[in-house]
């Protein structure tokens, strides 16, 4: 690592300042196949090259929580080619990083309606959780089959099924009884949200739980984001002041 590379670094990890929790929605590589002129599974598999560099960077920065927007409940209406395609690269990160996420102690977790994924795929995420369950240096959570209007009309679902059954009272639905019951229960909330590409949009991403996150909108196609980008990002969070709709002192 170069002593330039040395002083960002220290820059990020300013005592007090790394965000706990990074969410990033991984936005591009279609744009980016395009602009080569290449198909645009092409431009999946060079987004994957990002996210072994952005796990790697968080944990060098100190972040205990990445969440990744992998593929949303609106992905599966893609064509039936490009879906394929998705689930082969899920099934092959699963396969090639597994092992290495494991030994540098990621815990990896999927959130989603995973009961959609095909057996193979299913099979493949249900063995790569167990095998990381144990991990506490970061923790991975990859979002697939997944939209925030969902989750939370499932939390609510889940919520009226216990009035009725008389688990609960009304009187006793909060937001923690909603929170407790979203995928991401137990997670703290994202400090700070990228999104790449220079799309403004939070595309039905966590709605609930990104409700006083820092966003930050990075110009970079995905399979272009990496180290370097991450940083900047949290540098840009530390200038941020975060009064969580209180006025500062």
């Amino acid at each position: 690592m170069s002593a330039a590379a040395d002083d960002l670094l220290a820059r990020v990890k300013a005592p007090g300042a790394v965000p706990r929790h990074v969410a990033i929605i991984m936005d591009g590589n279609g744009r980016w196949a395009r602009e080569r002129m290449l198909p645009r599974p092409i431009g999946h598999r060079n987004g994957m090259k990002s996210v072994r560099a952005v796990v790697e960077a968080s944990i060098e920065a100190g972040v205990e929580v990445l969440s990744l927007f992998a593929f949303s409940q609106e992905n599966w209406q893609r064509p039936a080619g490009e879906v394929s395609a998705l689930m082969s690269l899920l099934e092959e990160y699963i396969q090639t990083e597994a092992n290495e996420l494991d030994e540098k102690g990621v815990r990896v977790v999927f959130l989603g309606d995973l009961d959609r994924l095909a057996e193979r795929q299913r099979a493949a995420v249900d063995g790569v959780m167990a095998q990381t369950a144990h991990n506490g240096t970061l923790v991975l959570n990859l979002f697939i089959s997944y939209g925030a209007r969902a989750e939370i009309t499932r939390a609510v679902r889940l919520i009226a099924e216990d009035v009725a059954a008389g688990r609960m009272t009304p009187a006793q639905v909060d937001e923690a009884a909603i929170a407790g019951r979203l995928f991401t229960a137990g997670c703290p909330d994202p400090d700070l949200l990228i999104r790449t590409s220079g799309e403004m949009r939070i595309s039905n991403f966590l709605l609930w739980q990104l409700a006083y996150t820092e966003l930050h909108i990075s110009p970079v196609l995905w399979p272009d984001f990496g180290r370097r980008e991450l940083f900047d990002a949290i540098l840009d969070f530390h200038s941020r002041d975060r009064r969580f709709g209180r006025v500062s002192a």
